[in-house]
């Protein structure tokens, strides 16, 4: 191997090698949390954890997994990057916690797209009955947030008369409409107008054999529930998000000081008795 080759300045062969250990290490440490997550958590009421405690153990468990992983990963990329023999020790260490940085973000890009079918599924697990689930758009999120609410409007009720009203011949195109009422109640700084509410209650109204003044009042306390809903989904989604910020940090931080000490091994003869593990001073700048 020429000088040029043991002097280079990135090792691209110990940043793959330090990123797929960092990605490998953290489904592995995933999976394990998975089966800790769901032998705690209970869907039943006063069985388990709290929902605070899940949520709080969820997300000190990703900046846990992002630590330990990027450690492994930065240890591995410092340890296997070339010597640099000749390069001043300063400039060594910026290279080793770059190398460790540079690996993380390698291990990152990795499982978010290589990995992110077993993570999600993974991930997924953990989080039921602990972290609400957010929509993927806001259409989306309407859609799925109303349907359970067009449910509860369309329960049948008892007539006047003490008969059971039947369901509407059209019962597709009236939920289609009441979605479509109700639905951008549950998007931020939406409502529905006194108008829509009037008309929604005639439907239901008509639908369930309910008295029109019942069928307002469902309406209304329909309404609340679902922005209810929304609003602590985007609560949770804007929790997790944080979360995820703070354990990419810790990750970063961690892969770049475990490289910074894997690479001061690489450039030491720790192995031999009576040699210190600190690095030599400067040989040549």
């Amino acid at each position: 191997m020429d000088r040029y080759d043991i002097n280079s300045t990135v090792s691209w062969g110990a940043i793959l090698a330090g990123g797929f250990t960092a990605a490998a290490v953290s489904l592995i440490v995933i999976a394990f949390g998975v089966g800790v997550g769901l032998s705690v958590v209970s869907p039943w009421i006063g069985e388990g954890i709290s929902a605070t405690t899940a949520r709080w153990s969820a997300g000190l468990f990703l900046v846990a997994v992002a630590m330990i992983a990027s450690t492994f990963g930065g240890y591995i990329t410092g340890r296997l990057r070339h010597a640099w023999e000749e390069v001043n020790i300063h400039e060594r260490f910026f290279r080793d916690t770059a190398h460790g940085f540079v690996a993380w973000a390698f291990a990152t890009v990795l499982t978010a797209t290589l990995l992110a079918g077993a993570g999600t599924h993974l991930l997924a697990a953990a989080a039921a009955g602990a972290i609400p689930a957010a929509g993927s758009g806001a259409a989306q999120a309407a859609n799925s947030i109303g349907d359970v609410y067009v449910d509860r409007l369309l329960r049948v009720g008892p007539q006047t008369d003490g008969r059971t009203a039947g369901p509407s011949s059209d019962q597709a195109a009236t939920r289609a409409e009441l979605l479509r009422i109700v639905g951008p109640a549950t998007l931020k700084g939406s409502d529905v107008s006194a108008e829509d509410r009037t008309y929604a209650a005639r439907l239901i109204a008509a639908r369930t054999g309910i008295p029109q003044a019942e069928a307002e009042q469902r309406v209304n306390q329909t309404i609340t529930q679902a922005k209810d809903a929304a609003d602590k989904a985007r609560s949770a989604a804007a929790r997790v998000s944080i979360w995820i910020a703070v354990s990419l940090l810790a990750g970063a931080f961690s892969a770049s000081l475990a490289a910074a000490e894997g690479g001061k091994l690489r450039n030491t003869r720790w192995y031999e008795e009576g040699v210190s593990t600190r690095t030599a001073t400067v040989v040549r700048s």
